[in-house]
């Protein structure tokens, strides 16, 4: 399955079982990733495991990376005003902090990421049922800002990013389906 953007773009492309669609071009700001799977299991089912970022820890594509990755969380177990931290000497984990700032029971979960050194991005997970099953979409938005070299970074969140998005949805689909 694709996403589709209503931003002009010339880029498009679909990648595996889930769907992606990366959008940048080198003109733009603004960078969308998103990644899309089904997994056979009701909204409900599989909100909790995106709606707290501990739960989350359990499928994230990047702490399997480096299981050595220091996590510390603050605020409510899940929702709105829940926190990660993360620290890691893995450069393709990074440090950063991540909140959860909407929550829609079943729908939606809504969060803004701050990664060290590299900005702010606001990420989100949609829930649509589809029959006996859920399309869940996992999106990001990053302003890469007017400098050109963040404007090439942009045009690399595809392959950044989007592999990751893959893995993750796929590790959430195992979880949930295997749970």
């Amino acid at each position: 399955s694709t996403v589709s953007w209503p931003a002009a773009s010339n880029a498009s492309r679909t990648h595996g079982e889930a769907g992606l669609v990366a959008q940048p071009r080198i003109e733009e700001r603004l960078t969308q990733v998103a990644s899309a799977t089904e997994i056979s299991a009701a909204p409900d089912a599989i909100f909790p495991h995106v709606n707290s970022l501990e739960k989350a820890a359990a499928w994230s594509p990047w702490l399997k990376r480096d299981p050595a990755t220091k996590l510390t969380f603050e605020g409510p177990a899940e929702g709105v005003g829940n926190k990660m931290t993360w620290m890691s000497e893995n450069a393709q984990v990074g440090s950063g902090a991540q909140e959860i700032t909407a929550s829609q029971p079943g729908e939606r979960v809504e969060s803004t990421l701050n990664f060290d050194g590299m900005g702010t991005s606001t990420a989100w997970f949609v829930l649509v049922p589809e029959g006996a099953a859920t399309k869940v979409t996992w999106s990001l938005d990053a302003d890469m800002g007017n400098n050109p070299i963040g404007r090439w970074m942009g045009l690399m969140m595809d392959r950044w990013v989007g592999a990751d998005y893959e893995s993750g949805l796929a590790n959430l689909k195992a979880l949930v389906e295997g749970g």
